[in-house]
């Protein structure tokens, strides 16, 4: 058993980093250099890949690694309490909003200046380094250039463009890339952890395009295969401009809905716990002003979690473009009758019915209309008018 075996179909990047955590163990033993040095450890990490090829679960598992005495055993105290989040010297910054302020890089930065309390590495992870602002990125930065010793940065984002990172953070991390695994390794997990059937398995791990945490959801979730049902009949559903729009606000509404069933209960559970620990429902004296005086600190919170929201909303009608994505592409892989499988096999009919009646350019441009749409949307157009207008598109062709 090793904590790198949740990280699926990347066998190079287990390598890379299971090295490493055996240098840094050499180090902490004072058998080798500091951190820093050519051993295969280094003080900052960059983890890049496409959406669900494991950049978190990688940095997760080496952090555990280099806490753990045995470079990532995945049974010992360490193992468990940094891969669960609650080991004192690993922190982790997981945005829930759209981006990752100056606030919260500060504090990451002064947690990196202390030296480990009970581990061997102070560990500073950073999930979805992308989102970073431009002056959140600079207080990190001058903690990269200056890493206080026995202090590790983890750093995830989707590429190493400089629109996700700048060139001045990426150029002082090593850089462990990992690429989307294949349908059959995913389908082996969903089998193997889950006691998912072979051919439900094979199915959820396709139509996920290799991301595992969406083939679990597709392979257990009932409703999340009607959103995706919905979401694949839509070009069928292009009638006219009319329809258009109906479409698109059929899918904003799905995508609210799915983040409303995601964080409402998580919302309410917030809230009450804040008003509790403020005073409310208490009696004595002063207990009205107190709940008064708080009114600042539960607008915060309200703000927080529309933020959360928001981000939710985008990342549920993401998922959604993905799957119609891969309608048009499985519509050209029949066009040119291409040997590769399709990436939704359960609507074959479907996609090979348009493949008779539009030609390649117009199925291209339709595809291409979803990824502008896509990247509209990442640079923070209205959802509602990126989808109208890919509606449009796709109808037109």
């Amino acid at each position: 058993m090793s904590v790198f075996d949740a990280l699926v179909g990347q066998p190079e990047a287990v390598e890379t980093l299971s090295l490493a955590a055996a240098t840094a163990g050499a180090i902490v033993r004072g058998e080798g250099d500091d951190v820093g040095s050519v051993g295969g450890m280094t003080h900052a990490w960059l983890f890049s890949g496409p959406a669900g090829s494991g950049r978190s679960v990688a940095a997760r598992a080496f952090a555990a690694a280099l806490e753990c005495a045995d470079a990532g055993c995945g049974h010992c105290q360490a193992c468990h309490n940094a891969l669960t989040g609650t080991h004192a010297d690993v922190r982790m910054v997981v945005p829930e909003g759209l981006t990752i302020s100056v606030a919260e890089m500060r504090a990451l930065v002064l947690r990196a200046q202390s030296a480990p309390t009970m581990g061997r590495w102070q560990v500073l992870l950073v999930e979805d380094a992308d989102r970073l602002t431009e002056q959140a990125g600079n207080a990190l930065l001058k903690a990269i250039e200056e890493p206080p010793p026995r202090t590790v940065f983890l750093l995830c984002a989707p590429s190493t463009h400089p629109d996700d990172v700048s060139v001045t953070i990426r150029s002082r991390c090593r850089l462990v890339p990992l690429r989307q695994p294949s349908a059959e390794a995913v389908a082996s997990v969903l089998m193997d952890r889950d006691g998912t059937d072979p051919e439900h398995a094979a199915w959820a791990a396709a139509a996920a395009q290799g991301h595992v945490g969406r083939a679990r959801r597709l392979a257990n979730d009932p409703q999340a295969r009607s959103r995706r049902d919905a979401v694949l009949a839509i070009p069928r559903r292009l009638t006219g401009i009319g329809a258009c729009f109906d479409a698109a606000s059929a899918l904003i509404a799905a995508a609210e809905a799915e983040a409303d069933a995601i964080s409402l209960e998580r919302d309410v559970h917030e809230r009450s716990e804040l008003e509790t620990a403020l005073g409310a429902g208490g009696t004595g004296k002063g207990a009205a002003g107190a709940v008064r005086g708080s009114a600042g600190i539960l607008k915060d919170l309200e703000r927080r979690q529309k933020s959360r929201s928001t981000r939710a909303q985008r990342d549920a009608l993401d998922r959604a473009l993905i799957d119609l994505a891969g309608f048009y592409r499985d519509v050209l892989v029949r066009r040119f009758e291409a040997p590769v499988a399709l990436v939704h096999d359960d609507v074959a009919e479907a996609s090979s019915s348009a493949a008779q009646k539009w030609s390649a350019e117009s199925a291209l441009r339709r595809l291409q209309a979803i990824l502008a749409c896509r990247e509209a949307i990442d640079v923070n157009v209205k959802p509602r008018i990126a989808v109208e207008a890919m509606m449009l598109a796709l109808w037109q062709g």
